[in-house]
């Protein structure tokens, strides 16, 4: 596993909170929530449903990176219920990490070529971003990238299936696609209802094939998701309660990881899938806070996998949750089980040796102006904040 030694620990405030009981007030009562995605889970589950594949059409472009989709076993299990449906399928396994819109546009362009009637994306939060956004090109120009970035393609996309094989980026029940610009190297999200699939297969065997190092960093964008979310201005009663499966399922999980160097059994890394589709839930509905967008500058510039580096900033944001949510901070702790807990299991597997200049931080600053995650966080949060923490983390200022 990759280790980034962390030069500062998070600051401690206050003492260890007590379970908070839910009060009237601690939660809005009025909630909105969409979530068209149909899920279908369990072991086994494409192979047992592989008939509804038809209801899409007769060809079919499959997106999946270089390997994980055919190690993982869900490869062969969609290509064997395509042949036996008699569907024609078509695979572009050239989909990276963080990927690029380049690519999106080439497997838009070889479902152009192959006349696919939908797309089924099986992979990680990579490939299933990418295939919402190939799907919305297909069905348009395949070149119209511009359109795509500010969701203004003119048709809707061709249906789309997703199959996860990592536990993270809960992009199964999303509708949200973050892709990385050729040109920059920047990552920078759509969200759109187009980006929905319309039907997604949950099956946690798939992730069995996960490696350690990914298991990790993927658990730990859960886990981000998770928190972010709960804090949001718009976690009502409703989300409140997919975070309440989310964070224990999760935290388990990553506990297990912190004080073991092997990998999870399979009740534990179904825990860690189901609890990665709840907190995708809480992601879809309220979007995420400043871990995430600081956390992009880590993985373009420095390599840090997305996971990991989003939650380098969980112990700041937690901070500040203490500070202006005390409540919700205190029942968060109570599902994680305990502040104690979910620090320790956050300074044994999150760790960094990264060193930025003042001058290198101020130019990041004109990247925030806009961005709507800051407005998410307790107490809010300004591009000031922002290069303030980033100093505070990674200069010798």
């Amino acid at each position: 596993m990759i280790k980034y030694k962390r030069k500062h620990t998070s600051s401690i405030i206050g003492n260890m909170f007590p379970c908070t009981s839910i009060r009237k007030g601690l939660f809005a009562m009025d909630f909105t929530f969409h979530m068209p995605v149909k899920i279908i889970s369990g072991e086994g589950c494409v192979l047992k449903n592989g008939n509804l594949l038809r209801e899409f059409g007769r060809r079919c472009l499959i997106m999946t990176g270089r390997n994980a989709a055919k190690l993982s076993g869900a490869l062969d299990d969609v290509l064997k219920v395509s042949g036996e449906t008699g569907i024609e399928a078509t695979v572009f396994p050239e989909i990276s990490a963080n990927p690029l819109l380049s690519q999106c546009r080439n497997a838009a362009y070889t479902a152009e070529i192959c006349k696919a009637d939908f797309i089924i994306g099986i992979g990680g939060g990579s490939v299933m971003d990418a295939a919402k956004a190939a799907a919305w090109l297909a069905s348009n120009s395949s070149a119209d990238i511009k359109s795509l970035m500010e969701c203004q393609l003119r048709r809707p996309p061709l249906p789309l299936i997703l199959v996860g094989t990592t536990a993270g980026t809960g992009s199964e029940v999303s509708a949200a696609s973050v892709l990385t610009m050729d040109q920059t190297g920047h990552k920078r999200s759509i969200v759109h209802p187009h980006c929905y699939a319309k039907l997604a297969f949950a099956d946690p065997r798939y992730t069995h094939s996960t490696p350690r190092d990914q298991t990790v960093s993927t658990a730990l964008d859960a886990l981000s998701h998770a928190i972010e979310g709960w804090f949001a201005p718009s976690c009502g009663d409703v989300i409140t309660a997919f975070g309440e499966k989310a964070l224990p399922m999760i935290m388990d999980g990553l506990c297990w990881l912190a004080a073991h160097q092997g990998l999870p059994d399979s009740s534990r890394r179904e825990g860690l899938y189901y609890g990665s589709l709840w907190a995708g839930m809480v992601l879809n509905a309220t979007g995420t806070a400043f871990p995430h967008p600081l956390g992009y500058i880590l993985t373009e510039e420095y390599a840090v996998p997305h996971g990991m580096a989003c939650a380098v900033f969980l112990p700041a944001f937690l901070d500040r949750a203490e500070t202006n949510s005390p409540e919700r901070a205190g029942l968060l702790y109570s599902l994680c089980g305990g502040r104690d807990r979910i620090r320790t299991m956050l300074d044994r597997l999150v760790s960094y040796a990264i060193t930025m200049s003042a001058q290198q931080i101020e130019g990041y600053k004109p990247r925030w102006d806009k961005t709507p995650n800051f407005a998410r966080t307790p107490g809010g949060f300004t591009a000031d904040d922002a290069a303030e923490l980033l100093r505070s983390m990674f200069t010798d200022c």
